[in-house]
């Protein structure tokens, strides 16, 4: 499944386009089961999240803005839920960070799965596939490989992931590399659902800590990761934010593509 097919079954409302890419506007436990029900029918499909980071790299990066078009996309945080407010007026119908989602997705799901974890630093994908182990009992959790590969390396580890066959391959290695990794080496031989899942393991993994409850529940887990790490976060968030509301604004007002999607064809979903 991908955002055209997304479109056809749960209909022309269930999209949001923030900035040319099609996000799947859903309630939480709708997801859950969408994502449930894909693994049971063994339907191959891409997963990724759309926040304001992302959806700056896609607006700049044609080559990343192509690929999310084979995504199925879901919203994360509220820079792509204010878009939606200011290009829409309605909000998002929940926040599906993958951060929360992911895990809790796994927790919902009570058929054992095999799920393969690639990506991070091996001691922090290691402890993150213990933390999900004991947060998911019903599951295997497997360790494919380290994010730190070289392209020599990539044909042995793309035939360990063929030979385990996971449900869901959880794929940690960071915008856009992630999702264009996914694009050019994983299909339906490969698993069901890969998931494009930024730091996720790092976090499970408590080498990078989660902001306060207080703080998520405001919407304020960006201020805490730019407190957190500023030298490697200061431009997402001080420049990136306020550039990608003026790109939303820009789509708005000016009904301008952006520069990415430009001059693709008709079975992008550019034109949806």
């Amino acid at each position: 499944m991908n955002m055209h097919t997304a479109r056809a079954a749960f209909g022309v409302d269930s999209l949001k386009s923030i900035l040319g890419i099609s996000v799947l506007a859903i309630r939480w436990d709708d997801a859950v089961a969408l994502l449930t029900r894909l693994i049971a029918e063994r339907r191959f499909t891409k997963v990724s999240f759309l926040n304001a980071h992302n959806a700056n790299v896609a607006y700049t990066e044609p080559v990343f803005a192509k690929a999310l078009d084979d995504f199925l996309i879901l919203p994360d945080g509220v820079g792509v839920d204010l878009a939606a407010k200011l290009l829409y007026g309605t909000w998002f119908p929940d926040n599906l960070n993958g951060t929360d989602f992911i895990p809790a997705f796994l927790q919902a799901s009570a058929k054992p799965l095999t799920v393969g974890l690639l990506g991070a630093t091996q001691a922090n994908a290691e402890a993150a596939s213990k933390k999900l182990a004991a947060l998911a009992l019903q599951h295997r959790f497997v360790v494919i490989h380290d994010g730190y590969f070289s392209p020599a390396e990539e044909p042995a580890i793309v035939d360990r992931i063929a030979r385990l066959r996971p449900d869901v391959l959880l794929v940690a290695m960071g915008v856009p590399r992630q999702e264009l990794w996914i694009a050019r080496h994983i299909d339906a031989r490969h698993c069901t659902l890969p998931i494009a899942v930024g730091a996720l393991l790092d976090f499970l993994s408590g080498a990078v800590p989660r902001a306060p409850l207080w703080m998520r529940r405001l919407r304020l887990e960006w201020l805490f990761r730019l407190w957190i790490e500023p030298g490697r976060l200061w431009r997402r968030y001080v420049v990136g934010n306020p550039v990608f509301l003026w790109r939303v604004i820009g789509q708005k007002f000016l009904r301008r593509p952006a520069p990415a999607r430009s001059g693709r064809g008709a079975g992008s979903g550019a034109g949806h």
